[in-house]
Formats: structure tokens, C-alpha cells, sequence
């Protein structure tokens, strides 16, 4: 009997899909990351004039997700100072376009 529980057990364990969780692409996510979220409130912001809130939104983002593509992004806005970041899609792959706003 055991032996038959073994094999029944080795089917189900090897014939089952193996799925793993991963992220999906950002142009399938039906939600946005935090970081993301975060970068696009710092646009909202500098969209507005309101550099105060700009900078801080982005300090933010930094420090709280030193690692994230959006950070990168971050500290090269910061580094730019007063000039204005070139637009970026959030959910693009870090590519920016040609023009300025």
C-alpha cells in the first residue's frame, strides 16, 4: 500500500504545473508599486509648482526604497536641480523621451 501512495504521491507532485511567483510585466499589472505610486505623486507635485512637496516626495522615495528603479530616477531629478526632469512614463522601463516639460 505504500507503495502505491508513494507513486500516487510522486504523479501528483511531478505532473502538477510548477508555478512560480514572479511580477509581471508593468504593463500587465493591474495595480502600481509603491515606489511607482510615489514617483508619479512627485510629478503631480512638480506639475503643480509646488517644488517644496516635489523634493520631499522624492527624499522620500529614496530613502525609503533606496534600491527601486523609481529612486534611480529620484536622484537623478534631485541632481538636476531646478531643471525640469524629462517626462518619463512611471511604468515605462526607465526610458526617457526627447522632450522637456
Amino acid at each position: 500500500m505504500s507503495r502505491v501512495a508513494a507513486v500516487l504521491v510522486s504523479v501528483a507532485v511531478f505532473g502538477a504545473p510548477l508555478q512560480c511567483q514572479s511580477e509581471p510585466e508593468a504593463s500587465e499589472r493591474r495595480y502600481d508599486l509603491p515606489e511607482e505610486a510615489l514617483y508619479a505623486l512627485a510629478a503631480r507635485f512638480r506639475a503643480a509648482g509646488d517644488e517644496g512637496a516635489w523634493r520631499t516626495a522624492l527624499a522620500f522615495l529614496i530613502e525609503r526604497y533606496p534600491n527601486s528603479r523609481f529612486a534611480v530616477r529620484a536622484r537623478d531629478d534631485l541632481a538636476a536641480g531646478g531643471a525640469a526632469p524629462l517626462e518619463r512614463d512611471p511604468v515605462d522601463s526607465g526610458a526617457a523621451s526627447e522632450t522637456r516639460r
